[in-house]
């Protein structure tokens, strides 16, 4: 099948489901109708199923993590295939092994289709994260991205609404729901590869290795990024589930009340984005989350109670939207052809920490879950100190601000 192509421009035309910012929100809804409803129901699986501890639990994220480092594979399938088509077969391959999470219930069985998902939503992650920045305007993108999140919230709202709802009373079976959820976003997959044209943006991609001395700041952000956000993905909800004992629709009901919060506040924070600018909204975002990760170990160290550690996991998850100021930086100082292989390039980068990081901390928690978390801290408070090199207008030659402090001492 040969899909029509149409410039940014030409697309206007469409009618507006047909229109690339339409597309990015319905990929931003199915994504969650599968990956989330695998987190949601992940903890509670593993330890049923499995018989997993904080040990292999750890081993788990590892081997989740890993085609995240391998994202830098996205520039050589972009040889062969056009972006937006890897996007909708990834986002298909995630749909697909969420569908048959739960026909592998061993340590082995889990892993690889953990491994498999995996690939489909790293590599989708990826291509998405580029296509945003193509083809959403500079001066539109916080915003619009505060919207794309916004959306992306709604989907995982109405999945985890279902868990919560009908989990006990229907006495659902983890197969089933599985089933469903990934069954989900592999139609969404098909149905966006046959119904869009084939979007052309403005300036074409580089299909090379980049690696660009002026971004160093982005790569240092986006390492310590990944990095912290492993024992957030890791082991806040895994402690939920190991000290308290939630059940699934216990620990759904958290994420219900986290994409409840982001439906309203992820556009807000794309309008404080564009007013406060990149580097005070990071700040923000990491001086909270310096307080949330005391907070966590505090209940381990002074035995604080569950309705803190709740209403931690909820704010912890608020301050992690914020993250998409990060792209808006890097937006605003690339070359246009960068993108596509700096995406790639960010995601592996990204994923270096968290290819052993999530083993090693799963031996940590064993003998103190509170170190952990200050841990985490300390990762916090270097990336705020990172956020403050980046200036209140970043572009172009003025990456940091040092930039134009080195360029004139260079001249």
């Amino acid at each position: 099948m040969r899909h029509q192509i149409l410039t940014l421009e030409e697309a206007r035309a469409q009618p507006f489901w047909r229109r690339p910012i339409f597309l990015l929100m319905l990929m931003a809804a199915a994504m969650p109708i599968a990956f989330f409803t695998w987190s949601a129901l992940l903890n509670n699986f593993v330890i049923e199923a499995a018989g997993f501890t904080g040990v292999e639990i750890g081993w788990l994220h590892t081997v989740r993590e890993i085609p995240g480092f391998l994202a830098i594979g996205v520039i050589a399938l972009l040889m062969l295939f056009r972006e937006q088509v890897l996007g909708v077969v990834a986002l298909g391959m995630l749909g697909a092994a969420t569908a048959i999470t739960a026909w592998f219930p061993s340590f082995g069985g889990i892993l690889t289709i953990t491994m498999l998902s995996s690939i489909g939503f790293h590599y989708f992650e990826t291509v998405n994260q580029s296509l945003q920045l193509q083809w959403i305007d500079k001066k539109r993108a916080p915003q619009m991205l505060g919207w794309i999140m916004s959306v992306g919230s709604a989907a995982a709202l109405v999945s985890y609404g279902l868990l919560v709802l009908t989990w006990k009373a229907f006495d659902l079976s983890y197969n089933l729901v599985y089933m469903i959820a990934g069954g989900t976003t592999l139609a969404i997959a098909i149905f966006c590869f046959f119904a869009y044209p084939q979007f052309e943006s403005p300036e074409p991609q580089l299909k090379q290795f980049v690696l660009r001395r002026r971004y160093w700041l982005y790569y240092a952000l986006q390492f310590m990024a990944g990095a912290r956000r492993q024992i957030f993905t890791v082991f806040a909800a895994f402690m939920m589930v190991e000290r308290f004992g939630f059940e699934v629709h216990e620990v759904t009901a958290l994420f219900l009340i986290n994409y409840v919060a982001n439906i309203f506040f992820a556009p807000l924070m794309g309008k404080a984005v564009a007013i406060w600018g990149e580097r005070r909204a990071l700040a923000f975002e990491y001086v909270g989350l310096i307080c949330v990760f005391l907070a966590y170990g505090g209940i381990y160290f002074f035995g604080w109670g569950v309705v803190l550690a709740a209403t931690l996991y909820v704010v912890d998850h608020l301050f992690f939207a914020l993250a998409f100021a990060l792209k808006t930086y890097f937006q605003k100082i690339a070359d246009p052809q960068d993108i596509a292989p700096t995406a790639a390039v960010a995601f592996t980068i990204n994923h270096i920490a968290a290819v052993f990081l999530p083993a090693l901390l799963g031996y940590l928690w064993v003998v103190s879950p509170g170190a952990v978390f200050g841990l985490a801290a300390a990762m916090a408070s270097v990336s705020l100190m990172l956020a403050l090199l980046i200036p209140r207008h970043p572009e172009k030659g003025n990456e940091t601000v040092l930039s134009r402090v080195v360029a004139h001492a260079a001249q």
